[in-house]
């Protein structure tokens, strides 16, 4: 299966995914990285590998999202992952790809609009939860609402900051993350 990964920073699950491909957990072949910020250090990953990507953004293209569905068209994409992509998605590839993205948080507690990364984890802690994890779902026109695939929790330790548990997140969601992608490739052949 053919897949893209959409990230507007670091891409973190990149470098897990990249990983799992190469050592053959996944059933993956990882075609282009699409970018909407000239900076991201994502490209710089995808430099390193070897992955080919594009910078698609508002001030390069009158119309970004047709511009990301044409790209996504040309690579035959089947399946797209978001590594932290800070742009809502068009319907127009939520309705003709399968969209995976991972939140950091056990959904539906602490999704929807500008509930990502560090924000989640301070709603975390501030709502004294006694747990929080990782949920892998599908992407549909609302944020975080689309179909739950996979989630895996942790405790909070008595002490947890808002870094401690952002990093306990973040080593949890590379495990997750694979585990997620070969439930949905599993899903697919049957």
């Amino acid at each position: 299966m053919n897949l893209a990964i959409l990230a507007s920073h670091n891409g973190s699950a990149l470098d897990s995914i990249y990983t799992a491909i190469n050592n053959q957990e996944l059933d993956l072949k990882l075609k282009i990285i699409v970018s909407n910020n000239t900076n991201a250090n994502v490209l710089q990953k995808a430099k390193n590998y070897n992955i080919k990507y594009s910078v698609i953004n508002a001030n390069l293209f009158k119309n970004p999202d047709q511009e990301i569905l044409q790209t996504l068209q040309q690579e035959e994409i089947e399946c797209i992952f978001l590594a932290g992509y800070m742009k809502k998605l068009s319907p127009i590839i939520t309705h003709n790809f399968k969209v995976i993205n991972s939140h950091p948080a056990l959904l539906p507690k602490f999704g929807g609009k500008g509930m990502y990364g560090r924000f989640v984890h301070e709603a975390v802690i501030q709502n004294k939860e006694k747990i929080s994890g990782v949920t892998i779902h599908e992407v549909n026109e609302n944020y975080d609402e689309g179909k739950i695939i996979l989630q895996q929790s942790l405790t909070l330790n008595k002490d947890e900051t808002v870094q401690s548990l952002e990093e306990r997140i973040k080593k949890l969601e590379k495990i997750v993350i694979v585990k997620g992608l070969k439930r949905c490739l599993s899903s697919q052949s049957t």
